[in-house]
C-alpha cells in the first residue's frame, strides 16, 4: 500500500453519508484535501492548524493507489500532497484514533 494520512474531526466525519466519497469541510475553501505523509508529521499539521478546536479527531488512512481524484505533490519539499476531488471511500484501508495530551495538542496516530 501506498500511505497517506488525512485528519478530520470526528463528529464532522460520523455525520457523513457512508456511501458517498468524503469531503472536507475545508474543501470548498482550499479545492483539494490535505494530507500527509508519516504520521508524525500528522500530528504536528494538526497542532499546526486545528490545535484550538477542541472536538476529537479521526486519521483517515488512504492508500493513495486507490484514489480515483488527483493526488499531486504541490509543496517543493514533495511531503504533504494534495488530493484534488472528493476522495472515494474504498481508497480509506482504516479509520483510526489519534490522541490528544492533555494541553490539547495532537499525539501521534493510535494503534489499535
Amino acid at each position: 500500500m501506498n500511505i497517506t494520512y488525512h485528519g478530520t474531526p470526528k463528529p464532522y466525519f460520523d455525520s457523513l453519508d457512508p456511501g458517498r466519497p468524503y469531503v472536507p469541510r475545508d474543501y470548498v475553501k482550499d479545492g483539494f484535501i490535505h494530507t500527509t505523509e508519516g504520521r508524525e508529521a500528522l500530528a504536528m499539521a494538526l497542532n499546526r492548524y486545528y490545535r484550538g478546536d477542541r472536538d476529537p479527531y479521526v486519521v483517515l488512512v488512504i492508500d493513495k493507489d486507490r484514489v480515483t481524484a488527483p493526488v499531486r505533490y504541490d509543496d517543493a519539499a514533495r511531503v504533504f500532497p494534495h488530493i484534488y476531488g472528493p476522495l472515494n471511500r474504498d481508497a480509506i484501508v482504516r479509520v483510526a484514533r489519534i490522541e490528544r495530551a492533555d494541553d490539547g495538542t495532537f499525539m501521534t496516530l493510535q494503534e489499535d
